[in-house]
């Protein structure tokens, strides 16, 4: 061997020695301990920043990673969104925005350790909570249950998941160090035999040796608690973290402690008050926990931005989610620190074992403005049908096989009468209604509207309906959202005295897929389909154009236009509707170019004026045009009770948790009226949530529960009455400070029940502040 050879040999063996070396020294131990967690045998106190990949451009991937370890954190963590990965069965995409190892990978680079919650369901205010629209199509499908389908889909998803991740435990040498099962399903039900199969399936799935967890709230955990799994709770700023860990305490002496969700903030819906939560509240959460060695991930660190259509919706009722993520998180939107980060990140100093934090990273990108421009080209709404269908009765979305975007259902009417009243059981989730082409009205779902009145009209004349999907039901048992018209369209009518209720029937049903490609063929197009009459609105499609010199982050104002969606550059950017808060859209730099750029507008509504646009550098996520107030204080459904007489009345005891007021007989009526007369301290009245219990004992769905009448609601704090009811105990009614006692919430749960208790839990904070003292019960 001759001397050259010898030397590139040595080298070669140096080389693999070393990166063998660097392996050995990367390889780490993770354990679930006795009153700690244990990495490489010593105690480790979990500190991790929730984000969410798929929220954040690929391009901008490594430095939020950076971000959060210059924050103090030393672990990430994230779900794994089943719908984004797999939009047509059996189709799996791990790639490119996709591509959850590779996020991962950038992790370990960086120095950090990861906490992998793969669903299958994960709520995060996103469409259907992970879950993929396809299951739909399975009319009688039981979501989140032991329903055969169901299970067998999970199955393989999780397969192809365990594929992507399984190597990357911190057993292989990889940087995952806990695997999360199912996510807050006691908010769901009660199943431990379901939740069992999915801790199995996930083990199957190649995360048989790493750390296995499920979250919960501190009232709910141990109704699914499962004996081999690690517990943690989850609850927001503010909160008290003693009596939130108080419960696990008991069962679980020698438990590690974790706060799996500590809110630093809170999500935004259309038509409400931009959420914000106090910095100080925050930070006071997380140093508690830190000098007591209690575990965290802080949700959000980084929210980012719910690109496209992947926004879903709150329930009960129907509140969709907008399109930024921003959740008042440390890191906002476009990954700046905030005000709360660099607070934060004082205190996560103190814990950082006397080393010094890594100076935080530069953006990648500055912000640029763009001046205003107009989008010329234009397309009718027709022209992006991708397909129709003949059908004698209404059909959804899901049943024509499509996911996202709107729907047009067209039949003939007969001969109608002035105050013929339009019903449509129900509209999913916006709908526009046209006679012969002329708009009607509209029926908004968020509103809970359900009808109104057509025109007189001869026979023959065309009947249309364009209804715009929005995000799915994220939370509770809603999430089996179908899309479109989901049951009928009925005219009511009075003839001779009597009630006439027509069922419509022969439609012509249209699909209008919402992506990009379909927009670029209507715009190129521009045909209307004949199948169709064209509508005197000015929806559809509007392209156009503005040049850059400087590539750089932008929040593309939207008010000029009504509702929709807006892709640049083919990109998804997101929903807008400018009822707000949102106003703008964020849009990434990474997705932008010098010289020409494309925007595309669908807008189902049409805009305003002149459809113009242009670039800010500062987003507005908190500007409201609303028709009306969101308060319930109309005078004329506040209720007479004066000679009513109360089923309960007494005295809430002051502090924290869950508390139970028995009536003397069973109750019948359709409203709950609860009058605070005084509170325990503060000059507020506020209740987190209340559940009515049945002749059963069980508490009844809150699902058709609507705010009926509210004396006085903190608006501007989003502490409307509808919070009681909102399946969330970090929310609450509250009344403003000041406003007289005592103060008075009706409640209308949807139709006559039979009621034996009221379930009342006060603020989860230290001390419940606005803890209801006396009270009143009515039912009537």
């Amino acid at each position: 061997m001759n001397k050259i050879l010898k030397t590139l040999c040595l080298a070669a063996l140096m080389a693999t020695a070393t990166t063998t070396a660097q392996a050995v020294e990367a390889q780490h131990t993770f354990e679930v301990g006795k009153g700690s967690f244990m990495l490489d045998g010593k105690p480790f106190v979990v500190k991790a920043a929730e984000v969410h990949y798929p929220r954040i451009p690929r391009p901008y991937w490594e430095h939020r990673i950076k971000m959060c370890k210059a924050l103090g954190m030393n672990t990430l963590c994230l779900y794994v969104f089943w719908n984004i990965h797999e939009q047509r069965e059996g189709e799996y995409d791990f790639t490119g925005q996709n591509d959850v190892a590779e996020f991962c990978r950038l992790a370990q680079k960086n120095g950090m350790f990861v906490i992998v919650r793969p669903g299958p369901y994960v709520c995060a205010e996103w469409e259907m909570g992970g879950l993929p629209w396809w299951l739909l199509k399975k009319k009688d499908i039981k979501l989140r249950e032991r329903d055969p389908y169901f299970m067998e889909r999970v199955r393989l998803f999780e397969k192809e998941v365990g594929k992507q991740l399984s190597s990357l435990t911190v057993e292989n040498g990889g940087p995952i160090i806990m695997v999360q099962v199912e996510n807050e399903y006691g908010s769901y039900g009660i199943d431990k035999p379901y939740v069992s199969k999915i801790r199995d399936i996930v083990k199957q799935s190649g995360f048989d040796k790493v750390a296995l967890f499920q979250c919960d709230w501190s009232s709910n955990f141990i109704n699914n608690g499962l004996d081999d799994l690690t517990w943690t709770m989850n609850f927001g700023t503010g909160a008290n973290i003693d009596e939130q860990f108080r419960r696990l305490k008991q069962l679980r002496p020698e438990a590690p402690l974790m706060c799996s969700e500590f809110w630093s903030g809170w999500f935004d819906k259309w038509g409400a008050r931009h959420e914000t939560r106090p910095a100080d509240d925050m930070v006071a959460g997380i140093d508690e926990m830190l000098s007591k060695g209690i575990s965290f991930s802080l949700y959000m660190t980084h929210g980012g931005t719910s690109f496209g259509h992947w926004a879903g919706a709150n329930s009960p009722g129907f509140a969709p989610d907008v399109t930024s993520y921003d959740y008042d998180a440390p890191i906002n939107e476009w990954g700046l620190p905030t005000g709360k980060y660099w607070i934060l990140r004082q205190t996560m100093a103190k814990y950082n074992d006397g080393k010094k934090l890594p100076s935080v990273p530069k953006a990648p990108m500055g912000i640029v403005a763009i001046p205003q421009f107009e989008l010329t080209d234009y397309a009718p709404l027709y022209a992006g049908i991708s397909k129709t269908e003949e059908s004698r009765n209404v059909k959804t979305m899901e049943e024509l096989d499509m996911g996202w975007g709107s729907m047009v259902y067209q039949t003939t009417l007969p001969a109608i009468a002035a105050n013929t009243v339009l019903n449509i059981n129900d509209a999913h989730d916006f709908a526009q209604v046209y006679v012969d082409g002329k708009y009607v009205g509209k029926i908004d779902r968020v509103k809970n509207e359900k009808s109104l009145l057509l025109p007189a009209s001869a026979k023959g004349a065309k009947l249309t309906i364009v209804i715009e999907a929005m995000g799915r039901i994220n939370f509770g048992r809603a999430i089996k959202d179908f899309k479109g018209i989901t049951q009928s369209v009925t005219l009511t009518s009075e003839v001779d005295g009597h009630e006439q209720i027509i069922d419509l029937k022969n439609w012509t049903i249209a699909t209008l897929p919402d992506d990009y490609a379909t927009a670029q063929e209507a715009l190129q197009n521009k045909s209307v389909n004949s199948n169709l009459s064209t509508l005197t609105s000015q929806s559809g499609y509007y392209r156009g154009t503005f040049n850059l010199k400087k590539v750089g982050d932008t929040f593309l104002n939207t008010e000029a236009f009504g509702k929709g969606q807006v892709y640049v550059n083919g990109h998804a950017i997101g929903r807008f509707w400018s009822i707000g808060p949102q106003q703008t859209l964020y849009v990434p730099g990474c997705w932008l170019k010098k010289g020409k750029n494309e925007v595309v507008v669908l807008d189902v509504v049409g805009p305003k004026g002149k459809p113009t646009m242009f670039g800010q550098t500062t987003p507005e996520l908190d500007k409201l045009n609303l028709e009306k107030s969101n308060k319930h204080n109309n005078p004329g459904d506040r209720p007479d009770l004066n000679s009513a007489t109360p089923v309960a009345q007494g005295t809430f005891a002051a502090g924290n948790g869950w508390q139970t007021v028995k009536f003397g007989a069973v109750a019948k009526g359709r409203y709950v009226a609860i009058e605070c007369r005084s509170t325990h301290a503060a000059d507020q009245a506020a209740i987190a949530e209340i559940y009515v219990k049945g002749t059963d004992g069980n508490r009844l769905s809150r699902e058709p529960w609507t705010v009926k009448y509210a004396d006085s609601e903190n608006e501007m704090g989003n502490h409307t009455g509808d919070k009681v009811f909102d399946l969330q105990e970090s929310t609450y009614w509250q009344t403003q400070r000041g406003s007289d006692f005592p103060h008075l919430l009706v409640i209308d749960l949807g139709s006559e029940q039979q009621m034996t208790a009221l379930d009342y839990l006060p603020r989860a904070e230290q001390g419940a502040p606005g803890n209801v003292k006396e009270y009143q019960v009515y039912i009537y």
